[in-house]
């Protein structure tokens, strides 16, 4: 009888499986080429932070607790594919790992770019948002495309010739896949985002990025958020007042929580009457919104350097608060907490479109006093459902780029993408559509835009010297300079606005309206394409309050956030102006602290993307997903372990945490309250 060899089809199943090894330490050679290619991206475009071997180190660690749990998951769909064909196995694991590497570069691209994480949050958008940002962003480019192509070539050309090459036994294989199972079971992967590097970006640098991406989307999509709370809490939490109180922080007692979860009295004190004259008429109220506007690179003691000069000298004649807040980490958060110091939701109080509470709102309650209230934006207005939020607050002039009109320039796009009109356009445009005779009080929020990926603006070449210029005025070291140089297009950008804001006051100030309006400058939240230092940085912004009705000028040190604008402006004019303003609110914010030393009297969550709600300040702490820190008088981070202090931020946090999820499915406020003052 003639022997005929087995095809390798019929196989036995050990001789079968064996191949999976073999195909997985190409694999892992595979995710080893795109960490090397990203660390070498990131250290051209952003430079490697801290201690090369330890970042490198700790990025290899992350990748092997990757190709671990992907080969347990990769090992079922091979094993389930043998039985039907080893060849068919072999190439859906082959096109599987091209997949895989696919998504790996678009995320490091996206990290590259803005540095920031790519999680759950991609999902918040909507289509057409997302075709935005991305088309404005530059879109893809020919080199982008040369290069996702040759690292798909490569990946091809290390499966062809090194698979037939690699003999493993069928143990191995066996072995692997339960290695990868442990790593999935006890959720290994989570280790990998513990802070082990000195700064926040580090720390986001060396995190696997598939991996991230993969757990947020488990997290989103199982129906667990980072909103949950301990469904028994209520046997153990406290009060949020008596919470408070207890660290000397602002108590708020609630009336009715259970049918109003943030009901309570207005009690917001009145602190920005003494250092104002009170004018025959209501003032105007000009709230800026500058698009990432940070500490890092405003302010005399910027740990960037200062890139706003001009700012910095408005601030030196108003009243300035050094160590303010946003309240989320990107801008859908930045209306609904100054306009009306409102909770979040799952993902920010805009997002939930038509199912929006009614709620009182600073531009409400001062259309009741006789206010005109107006929103003015170069981008459109439709992103992150502004528009409606505005409209359901009485806003009823939004002018945005759809409607401009003609005589005005958008900034450089590409691929036919813009965000629209700069920050110059856009105050020329207030400027000129604007009475300075009308004698109506007026409440006006501009939104800037110019500060925003890409970076790309008209007068390019002209600020980029000038940020070369504003480098050596620093007094740079080379180090830092060559560090700034890797961020030249922001910075131009930052000095572009500061420029913009100038030439705004120059013009305001030759305006007969000028010497009755109050103007509020702050950022929606810090610019992350510049590497931060700590979880705190994305949030930490300036506040500046100037006006020809000021008395004296003063700088504060204390912390306060955008959800203590809209009560604090209000007590004020109720106090000096006789406005008429409600007796009970929900307010999350209890009024900006004037203190002049530095301290953190409240207790609020801050949102860092739509889908994330982790971080928590109370008093001088600081909770980031369980991790307790220290917040020191000059905003950095400490991490420390105090039980008590943790144990008492988880508690406040999920009490928040369940009212944010309630009022949702309940009332901010009474009707007749509503109906008073809607």
């Amino acid at each position: 009888m003639k022997l005929i060899p087995a095809s390798p089809d019929s196989q036995s199943q050990p001789s079968r499986i064996a191949p999976f090894a073999e195909l997985s330490v190409v694999w892992l050679i595979s995710i080893i080429s795109c960490r090397i290619g990203e660390l070498v991206y990131n250290s051209v475009v952003q430079g490697v932070p801290g201690t090369l071997l330890k970042t490198v180190a700790v990025a290899f660690l992350a990748d092997l607790v990757y190709f671990l749990q992907s080969s347990c998951l990769l090992f079922v769909i091979y094993l389930l594919l043998t039985f039907l064909s080893v060849k068919l196995a072999r190439v859906v694991y082959t096109i599987l790992c091209l997949f895989l590497t696919l998504i790996q570069i678009g995320l490091t691209v996206y990290f590259g770019k803005t540095s920031v994480l790519l999680g759950a949050d991609l999902y918040s958008y909507s289509s057409a948002e997302i075709r935005q940002t991305v088309g404005a962003a530059g879109g893809l480019s020919i080199g982008l495309l040369f290069a996702v192509a040759g690292v798909i070539g490569l990946v091809i050309l290390i499966f062809r010739l090194l698979v037939n090459r690699i003999q493993v036994r069928p143990g191995w294989s066996f072995g692997l896949a339960g290695v990868g199972a442990l790593a999935l079971l006890f959720n290994v992967g989570e280790g990998s985002a513990m802070p082990v590097l000195k700064t926040d970006y580090a720390n986001n640098l060396v995190i696997n990025k598939p991996a991230y991406l993969a757990r947020a989307t488990l997290t989103r999509f199982s129906g667990k958020t980072d909103d949950s709370v301990d469904i028994y809490a209520d046997a153990y939490i406290g009060d949020y007042g008596v919470t408070n109180s207890a660290v000397g922080i602002t108590a708020v007692n609630y009336l009715a929580e259970n049918q109003y979860p943030f009901l309570h009295k207005e009690e917001t004190p009145d602190v920005l009457g003494p250092f104002f004259t009170t004018a025959p008429t209501p003032p105007n109220v000009v709230i800026l919104l500058v698009e990432g506007l940070g500490r890092a690179f405003t302010g005399p003691d910027a740990y960037l350097g200062s890139f706003t000069p001009f700012v910095d000298s408005l601030a030196q004649q108003s009243l300035y608060w050094e160590n303010f807040l946003s309240e989320g980490g990107r801008t859908f958060a930045v209306l609904p907490s100054i306009l009306g110091s409102l909770p979040f939701g799952q993902q920010g109080f805009a997002d939930l479109g038509t199912q929006m509470p009614d709620h009182l709102s600073l531009p409400g309650i001062l259309k009741k006093n006789g206010y005109e209230s107006a929103f003015y934006y170069g981008g459109n207005a439709s992103f992150d459902n502004m528009s409606a939020l505005l409209r359901k607050e009485g806003v009823a002039r939004i002018v945005d780029e759809p409607t401009f009109g003609a005589g005005y320039q958008t900034m450089p796009g590409a691929n036919g993408f813009t965000w629209g009109y700069g920050d110059k356009e856009l105050f020329r445009h207030f400027l000129a559509v604007n009475s300075p005779t009308d004698t109506q009080p007026k409440l006006q929020v501009l939104l800037t835009v110019s500060t925003h990926d890409p970076f790309r603006i008209n007068e390019q070449e002209r600020y980029l010297k000038k940020a070369e210029q504003r480098f050596t005025a620093l007094n740079l070291t080379p180090d830092q300079q060559r560090d700034r140089r890797n961020y030249r297009y922001q910075f131009a950008s930052i000095l572009y606005t500061d420029d913009a804001l100038r030439e705004f006051f120059a013009a305001y100030r030759k305006r007969p309206d000028f010497d009755r309006t109050i103007f509020l400058i702050t950022g929606d939240h810090r610019m992350p394409e510049i590497p931060m230092t700590t979880k705190l940085d994305r949030y930490h912004v300036p506040l500046i309050v100037y006006s020809p009705l000021l008395k004296r000028r003063a700088t504060f040190r204390s912390i306060s956030t955008h959800f203590d604008i809209a009560p604090t402006l209000l007590a004020f004019l109720q106090n000096n102006y006789n406005l008429k303003t409600p007796p009970v609110v929900s307010w999350l914010g209890t009024g900006i602290d004037t203190t002049r030393q530095f301290q953190n009297s409240h207790a609020y969550p801050l949102k860092m993307t739509k889908a994330e709600t982790v971080d928590f300040v109370m008093g001088p702490y600081m909770l980031n997903q369980n991790t307790l820190y220290r917040i020191s008088n000059n905003m950095n981070l400490e991490s420390i372990n105090e039980p008590s202090q943790l144990s008492q931020l988880n508690a406040t946090f999920d009490l928040f945490k369940r009212k944010n999820d309630r009022f949702q499915n309940s009332k901010l406020l009474p009707d007749s309250l509503l109906k008073t003052y809607n």
